[in-house]
């Protein structure tokens, strides 16, 4: 809340003077001083993205050269525009293409270039199964706003499974159990514990 606002909700009278007339007086001036505060601070918060009207965000929106996908919320919109300009200076970079998923609420994704067995110019995304279904327009975007030029982008699943291994002494004997996962194949991730 501005230091305006707090020194006129912190306004009191005093004590003989705190009922009937003087306090319905009180209340009036409160309330048409915070309307006259709204009108002189209108245009200050129409400079901002996050708090513009959504005619003007569509003008700021034209100006940064975002545009709004099928779909969008609003709220979502307004961060798209908010970072345009920290997103397009991020976009050259590994971290600050990771930043610009971070930003807009994607979360953590994984970038891997020049992968062996892939094409040299194929970048894969690493994101779980939630992060696409939720932001499949969104991730879409992004790599068509900020990607590189001349770049392919392959987007891989990460989903994570829970692995519980128990292991104990028996008789003072050393004991290992090894385990992995079914169905991967030779290239399989394989997991083991000791004491």
């Amino acid at each position: 809340m501005p230091e305006f606002l707090k020194k006129l909700a912190g306004m009191a009278l005093p004590f003989w003077m705190d009922k009937g007339e003087p306090q319905k007086l009180l209340r009036a001036a409160r309330q048409f001083w915070q309307r006259v505060y709204g009108w002189v601070t209108w245009p200050m918060r129409q400079l901002d993205p996050l708090t513009c009207s959504e005619s003007l965000l569509t003008l700021i929106a034209y100006d940064r050269d975002i545009t709004r996908f099928d779909g969008e919320p609003l709220a979502l919109f307004r961060k798209r525009v908010a970072y345009a300009f920290v997103n397009a200076a991020d976009a050259g970079s590994v971290e600050g293409f990771i930043s610009i998923f971070q930003r807009l609420g994607i979360g953590l994704v994984e970038l891997l270039e020049r992968q062996p067995g892939i094409d040299w110019d194929v970048i894969v995304l690493r994101v779980t199964d939630g992060q696409i279904a939720g932001n499949t327009q969104l991730m879409i975007q992004i790599i068509q706003q900020y990607g590189r030029t001349c770049r392919r982008y392959q987007f891989e699943v990460i989903t994570s499974e829970k692995l519980a291994i128990r292991a104990g002494w028996d008789q003072g004997e050393y004991i290992c159990y090894p385990a992995s996962l079914a169905g991967t194949g030779s290239g399989g991730a394989t997991f083991s514990a000791s004491l």
